[in-house]
């Protein structure tokens, strides 16, 4: 475990000092956005070199069954669980920040290396604690890292949305071109990537039913989110159900990709060049949500601001708030829920363990990452609750008039 101490110090100890003293007031949520995506850097190295080393730690290897893969998702969820805690102790200190004056504001903002410090000894102290408590936390992770994709589904929706209000709020025709030509757009590149997942994932020879199935269902809500949206009774946008097709478009994508390279459908199969793209993107995918969903966290959706903000009664976006978050102006409401902001991390944590864990599933090569078909589901899934809840968003308030939707 020395030699391990020793591996995390000389990895981190200079990069906090120059990081920690270039993070402002006005960057923090960059700043841990930064320790965010190191802990996955960290996850990924330790996936691929840390299994001799695990194996020689009592309290870990307790048992000669242990696969080699066994030991690669150890390295990576006792990372993640790590990240858990730094994220969710702060999320829990952060509870009920209101206004600048409160002094866990300053917390938020300021104290970098102590907290990358804190960061560090975490990470190291998961690797003393027994098999059973990582389990345990490998059990959670699932249905955390469900949540998260949850989040990110009510923030895409959110996203779209505001996109839609914003360019008809400006009233003018070529911004309604504008809506009309990326809607087009986005229509034509879903059907045509549909086109594309038929030829990849239903190769001839081969009884491909079920992926048929994912497809032509892709392609027939792609299909309902314009008719129900142009529907007069609906007061819904073109460009809010192109964007959203073209996501579930991409989600049955990554489903499909997903399957066991070993299945005759799977076009993919082989090609080991693409288990290194679909990890870059994924790592990257996540990186990017990750940091959409905190600089999010304290848009105009009621669950995402604090009591006091002034966002609960107008839309406004956080990329403004440089004033307010510097702590220029003393006593004035925090731009966003800090607590929110570290839930979001929290929950990432999980996903992100998930991801480099394949969902636990130990069926594939300990070379591919989110691959299994625990993970086909979950990504289809995820594509299905994102049409439900976008459907829901169209026709909610024909059957609840009195009640006001955003």
């Amino acid at each position: 475990m020395s030699c391990l101490a020793s591996c995390f110090a000389s990895l981190t100890c200079g990069l906090c000092t120059s990081v920690a003293s270039g993070i402002s007031s006005r960057s923090a949520r960059l700043g841990y956005c930064l320790i965010f995506g190191f802990s996955l850097v960290v996850s990924w190295v330790l996936r691929e070199v840390a299994a001799p080393l695990l194996k020689k730690f009592s309290w870990i290897n307790d048992s000669e069954s242990h696969s080699n893969e066994w030991y690669q998702m150890q390295a990576v969820l006792r990372v993640s669980l790590g990240n858990f805690l730094f994220f969710g102790l702060l999320a829990l200190i952060m509870i009920g920040v209101k206004d600048q004056n409160d002094r866990r504001h300053s917390c938020h903002h300021g104290g970098w290396i102590i907290k990358f410090a804190v960061w560090v000894v975490l990470i190291i102290l998961m690797f003393f604690l027994p098999n059973v408590i990582v389990d345990i936390y490998a059990i959670i992770s699932k249905f955390g890292a469900g949540f998260f994709l949850l989040i990110q589904v009510l923030i895409l929706l959110d996203a779209t949305h505001s996109w839609n209000d914003a360019w008809v709020a400006k009233d003018e025709q070529k911004w309604y071109i504008a809506l009309l030509v990326v809607s087009v757009a986005c229509y034509l590149a879903t059907y045509a990537f549909s086109g594309i997942l038929f030829i990849w994932f239903n190769p001839s020879g081969n009884d491909c039913g079920l992926n048929v199935f994912f497809i032509v269902m892709t392609m027939i809500l792609a299909f309902a989110f314009a008719v129900i949206a142009l529907h007069p009774k609906v007061n819904g946008s073109l460009l809010p159900a192109s964007v959203i097709s073209i996501y579930c478009a991409y989600v049955c994508y990554t489903g499909l990709s997903s399957e066991p390279r070993d299945y005759a459908c799977n076009g993919l199969h082989k090609s080991k060049a693409v288990t290194i793209g679909t990890l870059v993107l994924g790592m990257l995918t996540t990186v990017l949500s990750v940091l959409y969903s905190a600089l999010r966290a304290g848009s105009s959706t009621a669950f995402m601001s604090p009591p006091s903000s002034p966002r609960s009664g107008e839309r406004k976006s956080l990329l403004d708030s440089d004033e307010l978050e510097s702590g220029k102006a003393k006593g004035e409401p925090v731009s966003y829920s800090y607590s929110f902001f570290h839930l979001i991390f929290t929950l990432a944590s999980m996903y992100s363990a998930m991801l480099l864990a394949g969902w636990t599933s130990s069926s594939e090569s300990t070379e591919l990452i989110d691959v299994g078909w625990t993970s086909v589901w979950v990504r289809i899934c995820t594509g299905w609750v994102t049409a439900a809840l976008y459907l829901w968003s169209l026709v909610a308030p024909l059957l609840f008039p009195d009640r006001e939707f955003f």
